[in-house]
């Protein structure tokens, strides 16, 4: 075969594959905009049920109802029914609200006033009182009114007197007109339409007037029911004419494609059933399959355009073989510059690597000597501290030798009683001893390991232990506001206590100066942080608050320090994730420094 005459098969087989295939995706999209209109009027038909099925039954609680069935010949039990009708169909916003005892006949109701009135018609013909007083619980109907000859849905419940014998049945009819009004119609779908049919087929809500009451079920010849009639009185019901065309390929099985004839004309349209929640009724969705004949012809066109491009690319790609040879020798000296542009490559990488190998060796030794550094600074604040720790030790010595010196005596004078109390206060002092050297052991550890899951209030309870032994003034006001629950923080125990030890023991040398010194510790929470705030109402801060975390930057005396605590304390802060700042307070004189912590779950 020439390749004139391959390339005409192919052209033919490419478009009959795009008609076909422009079909089928045609006819999912209306099927998808048809689905999801009809799940739209359900959800809308639900939440409408919903709004109304319990009302019934709160309205058949009311001890009136039972009154009014108990004794139907008071008149004044009966006025009050009707007065109460009246105002439960103002509250709940329906037509008629209406009484009828075990018979169906109806003794109140809130149009007793009207002269179409339902007070003594009998309507124990209806489905939503013969259920009501069958089942002894709530009923729903739809039907045309008998008086009113307005479409509505029935709402039913029984009412029964103490014993729970059923006296009566209160019905609400509630107009539909708005389910029907609430239907609307997509830009993408302006040949859409509607209809809402019963279990006989028969259609109760329409989005066009002239399809009202018509029949569904394409049976022309049989006669409408007897339950039929008595819901919509005085309607033909005639069938509508119409041929069912099957469904196409790729539809679910809810979906299939219908002819309507109407006055002369027919018109094609795709329908799907959607049956509605609570009731025996089917939403029929038919959507005009005109876009199909859009989609087939944008798909033909595409199939056309990828025909043109297949044949070009095939027309290119004889070029393309006459000049491989031509190409195939481009390429091998290619090769050979690329090879020795690699070498040149791999030489800079080498040099590289070895610059990255000696960075991070300089990287380590920083670390550590970081690391060192940080310790060194925690034994400068033990040492500051062995005054305030000499003075509280001393004192519990001091007293053990005096406790232990008197137990002697009580022992020689046969006292065993106050012998064992002093020696109780020996080991009272002992154990305030080991708590005092322990959390100053603690604090002199290295830390080991990552950041982990910890309480920071343990490390300020810590931070607050420590600073107690220090030598300072003895009015200084310390206020810990702990907090009841755990603060679980990402961080590491020792270096959290680390960096409160140092913002306290500069609080508490910001103070000296002051007359009633104070200082505060809180916990705050927001947007996934801890945030620690210490507070003092010392001096205050310098102008540039920043400079303050500068190494050897320091307003303190050279007794007092090096300037090395603030940068070591923001390094190890850093270090953990989170941040450390400080600024003068704007509620008073003092400075105010913020430790941010990443907030952390246990089970993370």
């Amino acid at each position: 075969m020439s390749y004139r005459i391959i390339a005409f098969l192919v052209f033919l087989v490419t478009l009959a594959f795009s008609w076909m295939l422009g079909g089928w995706y045609g006819y999912r999209q209306v099927e998808q905009e048809s689905v999801e209109e009809s799940f739209r009027y359900r959800q809308l038909v639900a939440n409408e049920l919903n709004r109304y099925v319990p009302i019934p039954e709160l309205m058949a609680e009311h001890p009136l109802l039972a009154e009014a069935l108990a004794s139907p010949g008071d008149p004044g039990t009966l006025l009050r029914a009707n007065d109460q009708m009246q105002r439960m169909a103002t509250i709940v916003g329906s037509s008629d609200v209406y009484l009828m005892d075990a018979s169906g006949t109806t003794i109140a109701a809130n149009n007793y006033l009207r002269r179409d009135s339902f007070v003594g018609r009998n309507f124990d013909f209806r489905p939503y009182f013969q259920d009501a007083m069958a089942s002894g619980d709530s009923a729903i109907y739809f039907a045309l009114g008998v008086t009113s000859d307005v479409r509505g849905l029935y709402f039913s419940h029984p009412v029964r007197d103490d014993s729970g014998e059923i006296l009566g049945v209160i019905a609400m009819k509630v107009l539909v007109h708005e389910l029907e009004s609430q239907w609307r119609r997509p830009a993408s779908l302006r040949d859409s339409e509607m209809v809402v049919l019963d279990d006989a087929g028969i259609s109760f809500l329409s989005s066009k007037s002239e399809w009202l009451y018509r029949n569904f079920t394409g049976d022309s010849g049989g006669a409408p029911s007897e339950q039929s009639r008595q819901r919509y009185p005085d309607r033909e019901l005639s069938p509508i004419d119409f041929d069912s065309l099957g469904s196409p390929w790729g539809l679910s099985d809810m979906a299939g494609t219908m002819r309507i004839h109407n006055d002369g004309e027919s018109r094609e349209y795709l329908r799907v059933l959607t049956p509605l929640p609570r009731l025996d009724w089917t939403l029929q969705v038919m959507v005009s399959t005109r876009t199909v004949l859009w989609s087939r012809l944008g798909f033909a066109a595409v199939g056309v355009a990828i025909f043109v491009v297949g044949l070009l690319a095939s027309l290119y790609l004889r070029e393309r073989y006459r000049r491989e040879a031509e190409l195939a020798h481009r390429g091998e000296q290619l090769e050979l510059s690329v090879a020795s542009r690699t070498a040149e490559l791999e030489r800079s990488n080498q040099q590289l690597l070895d610059e990255i190998r000696e960075r991070e060796k300089t990287r380590d030794e920083l670390r550590e000597t970081q690391h060192e550094l940080i310790q060194a600074a925690k034994l400068a604040v033990l040492g500051q501290m062995s005054a305030g720790l000499n003075h509280e030790i001393n004192q519990p010595l001091t007293a053990i030798q005096t406790y232990a010196r008197n137990s002697r005596r009580f022992l020689e004078k046969g006292a065993t009683e106050t012998v064992d109390a002093n020696l109780s206060e020996i080991i009272t002092l002992c154990d305030k001893m080991a708590e005092l050297t322990r959390q100053f052991k603690v604090f002199a550890r290295k830390s080991e390991g990552p950041p982990a899951l910890v309480d920071l209030r343990q490390s300020v309870d810590g931070a607050l232990k420590i600073m107690a032994a220090q030598e300072s003034r003895s009015d200084i006001s310390i206020q810990w506001h702990r907090p009841e629950q755990p603060v679980q923080c990402h961080g590491d125990l020792i270096r959290i206590e680390q960096v409160m030890v140092n913002l306290v023991a500069n609080a508490i040398q910001a103070v000296e100066s002051s007359e009633r010194p104070e200082i505060t510790i809180d916990v705050e929470e927001d947007d996934g942080h801890w945030y620690c705030l210490v507070r003092d109402n010392g001096s205050g801060l310098p102008g540039s608050t920043e400079r303050i975390f500068e190494p050897f930057f320091t307003t303190k005396s050279v007794k007092q320090g090096l300037g090395l605590g603030l940068s070591i304390s923001r390094q190890i802060v850093d270090a953990l994730g989170g941040s450390l700042t400080g600024r003068n307070r704007s509620d008073g004189p003092g400075a105010e420094f913020v430790l941010t912590l990443r907030k952390r779950e246990a089970t993370e």
